[in-house]
């Protein structure tokens, strides 16, 4: 058996996210070590957020904290504002036109992700996103976990084999997939192909994965998967959960945001949510009187 490689130093504390100079080093993180948030510091704070597309106000004064090794999950009816808030945290939201943050602020290790010296490629790389519908590349199912790693620079073959082989494992696909990585990745199920989703976001070593509702184009026995997966990846990531099903979120979550007209409503421990919310208005959504 190989010398596993040494373990790569810790990922940069506050200033991960910052424009690098056209000298600094561009190695691949893609073994570094996760980093937590400084002590008594959540990972991620968002604080008095007002969100607009044009004219339309989207999101009003949301502020929550995001913990590290927890699963927060985000409900509210369609159109409530949680997607939006979702993309706010990687900056997905840049790429749609008319687009704009008014006020407030999301901080990542204490660092605002909008300041305009923040590297929003990098910042990608720690904030991976699993979408809705599953979009495998039309490659094979090992460059599409190998992919990103390339773009960024990684060219060791043993090594890129070692990290394809533990993201497909991480996702629970290797003993499904380990004899036919060189076959193309669309012709997985679909409940493969959204594990192999998240296996690609994990390959990179983000710090948070956000994943707008991940199991709604699935069957029963697939949404099971992932949510079996969700509980383990939770030991090593953030995790940021959309859903409409409660259920669901009731099982996965530690945390629970409940949102209705962009407005934040009530933020808990999800037994707590579920149980005995403080808000007569989760109630009624939770107990299913409305949305």
């Amino acid at each position: 058996m190989e010398t596993p490689p040494p373990a790569a130093a810790a990922k940069a504390p506050l200033d991960k996210f910052v424009r690098r100079s056209p000298t600094a080093s561009s190695s691949p993180p893609a073994a570094a070590a996760v980093q937590t948030a400084p002590a008594g510091r959540a990972l991620v704070e968002i604080e008095h957020l007002d969100f607009f597309y044009g004219t339309t106000q989207a999101l009003n004064d949301i502020s929550l904290a995001i913990d590290h090794h927890k699963v927060t999950a985000l409900i509210g009816p369609s159109g409530c504002g949680k997607s939006t808030l979702l993309r706010c945290l990687n900056r997905m939201n840049d790429l749609i036109d008319g687009t704009r943050i008014a006020r407030g602020s999301i901080r990542i290790h204490g660092v605002d992700i909008n300041q305009p010296d923040v590297d929003v490629i990098e910042l990608r790389k720690r904030v991976g996103m699993v979408f809705q519908k599953s979009n495998p590349f039309p490659k094979s199912i090992y460059e599409n976990i190998t992919y990103g790693l390339r773009l960024q620079g990684l060219k060791d073959k043993a090594r890129l084999d070692e990290i394809a082989e533990k993201s497909l494992r991480g996702a629970a696909l290797w003993e499904e997939v380990k004899d036919r990585l060189d076959e193309s990745a669309l012709g997985l199920s679909g409940g493969q192909q959204q594990r192999l989703c998240i296996a690609r976001a994990i390959a990179v070593e983000p710090e948070v994965i956000l994943m707008d509702e991940p199991c709604s184009a699935l069957d029963p026995v697939a949404t099971a998967k992932i949510e079996e997966l969700i509980q383990d990846l939770r030991s090593r990531f953030a995790i940021v959960i959309v859903t409409h099903n409660m259920q669901q979120a009731a099982r996965c979550s530690d945390r629970t945001a409940f949102f209705y007209l962009g407005r934040l409503i009530e933020y808990a421990n999800t037994r707590d949510i579920f149980t005995n919310p403080a808000n007569p208005q989760t109630e009624a959504y939770v107990s299913g009187r409305f949305g």
